[in-house]
């Protein structure tokens, strides 16, 4: 596969192509006392887009593109470095050799403790505000005895089925009521059955190809580099060197981590906290694990610097990224899309209708991963459709969401920063986890029948 960077590349030079062909239109938008920006999908008109792009426009959407996606490559960077100081301090290290004494071995124990984290973690609408775990807990997935994958479907998974399942996501569940007039989070109950499908496929996925690569490093989709791995393993047990002991210091290191992790939780949910508010706690977790460890200000800053630096090559892509957004709205193709969409649902039944648009939706993510950007432009759309063939409001909420969260890790604009983040290559995570994703979508749309068929309401 090329490189992360090169595919994003071509699908900048795809969106500036079809900003040529596809024509281009805009609906009318305008913007309330509170800042939000309303689409009105009555009012759509061709236009002649007056700023099309251009050579140097290109090139300097790389450059928009990191400052628009400064927020989060900010928050990444902020959030390695203080972790590169936990991990310093060895207590993870300490404490997930503990964790694997007391379970006998059985590292599943682990994994689904990981899984069970990202997961949830994801219900609330955390998305990139875990990014900066993905190499640690790779790696210590990788010290376990599994392989790279493995660690990309115990975060991925997990991640995807929260996510998707919207019960408490504030940017595509809450938007989307606020949008149709629903009371916000309300149909909870619904969401957390879906929730427990997605969890269950991602988590049986999970195991077994670790059961099986265990049992067999041939059957691993990193075979080469995996039973090197495990060679490396076996004479690091050998090799008769100093543990790091898991002592008082340590045990308060892993106690105040888990306090950080708890009170981002609280924060989504309660204190409405954003990238830089999760950015300030993990700033201030390694200055008090600095002050225990007695680790100097020049160290410090030194480790706080190595930290960073692994995750700027996923931060990047972050950025590249956020140009084909860039590209999109300057190609003004967009509302276009969307519009041609609405069309061609007229006179549909209702499940062909949401069918239509569950595939819309997912396939729109490819080039827009942005959750909260997609439905300010189709809730509107979706709303009236839905009105229009008798569908509850709430089923049209949960078929955006669902084609909005399940392929976020999939396709390209998520799934390769993800794959930066954890060394992996990009084409090996698409062999080991369509089979996953394609379950997930499958079983999302029988999701959306029944809740049709069930009158998923309240409306």
């Amino acid at each position: 596969m090329p490189h992360v960077y090169a595919i994003l590349f071509i699908i900048m030079l795809l969106v500036t192509l079809l900003s040529y062909i596809v024509p281009n239109g805009e609906f009318e938008r305008t913007l309330t006392e509170s800042g939000q920006t309303l689409v009105n999908t009555d009012n759509f008109q061709f236009i002649k887009n007056e700023d099309p792009i251009g050579f140097m426009d290109f090139f300097s959407s790389i450059y928009t593109g990191f400052v628009e996606a400064g927020t989060i490559m900010g928050s990444l960077l902020i959030c390695s470095g203080s972790l590169a100081i936990l991990n310093y301090s060895g207590a993870l290290e300490s404490g997930i050799r503990k964790l694997t004494e007391v379970t006998n071995g059985k590292n599943v124990i682990a994994i689904l403790i990981f899984y069970i984290y990202f997961a949830g973690m994801n219900i609330m609408g955390a998305g990139e505000g875990c990014y900066p775990f993905f190499p640690i807990v790779t790696g210590i997935v990788i010290s376990l005895g599994y392989d790279r994958i493995m660690g990309m479907m115990t975060i991925c998974f997990a991640a995807t089925a929260g996510f998707a399942c919207g019960m408490v996501n504030l940017f595509t569940t809450g938007i989307s009521q606020q949008l149709v007039g629903l009371p916000l989070f309300s149909g909870i109950g619904y969401r957390a059955v879906v929730f427990a499908v997605m969890f269950i496929i991602g988590l049986v996925s999970a195991l077994l190809y670790g059961s099986k690569i265990r049992k067999n490093p041939d059957k691993s989709y990193v075979a080469d580099e995996y039973k090197a791995q495990l060679a490396e393993q076996a004479e690091s047990k050998d090799d008769e060197k100093e543990q790091v002991p898991f002592d008082g210091k340590r045990k308060l290191a892993l106690i105040i981590f888990v306090a950080v992790v708890l009170f981002t939780a609280y924060g989504c949910l309660k204190l409405e906290f954003g990238l830089g508010q999760f950015a300030a706690l993990y700033v201030v977790m390694a200055i008090i694990l600095a002050v225990i460890f007695r680790i100097n200000v020049n160290q410090f800053c030194q480790l706080f610097t190595q930290g960073a630096s692994q995750v700027l090559g996923a931060a990047f892509a972050i950025a590249l990224a956020r140009s084909v957004m860039v590209l999109l709205n300057q190609g003004k193709i967009m509302d276009t899309i969307v519009y041609y969409m609405g069309n061609g649902l007229q006179g549909k039944s209702a499940v062909v209708t949401l069918l239509l648009i569950f595939l819309f939706v997912t396939a729109f993510n490819f080039l827009v991963v942005s959750g909260s950007g997609k439905a300010v432009m189709m809730m509107p759309i979706m709303s009236p459709l839905g009105k229009m063939l008798g569908i509850n409001q709430q089923v049209m909420v949960l078929t955006y969401q669902l084609g909005d969260g399940l392929t976020n890790m999939l396709w390209p604009g998520g799934g390769m920063v993800c794959c930066a983040l954890t060394g992996t290559n990009y084409g090996d995570w698409l062999k080991a986890s369509w089979k996953t994703f394609l379950t997930m979508i499958v079983s999302g749309f029988v999701l959306i029948v029944i809740a049709n068929a069930i009158d998923y309401g309240p409306f």
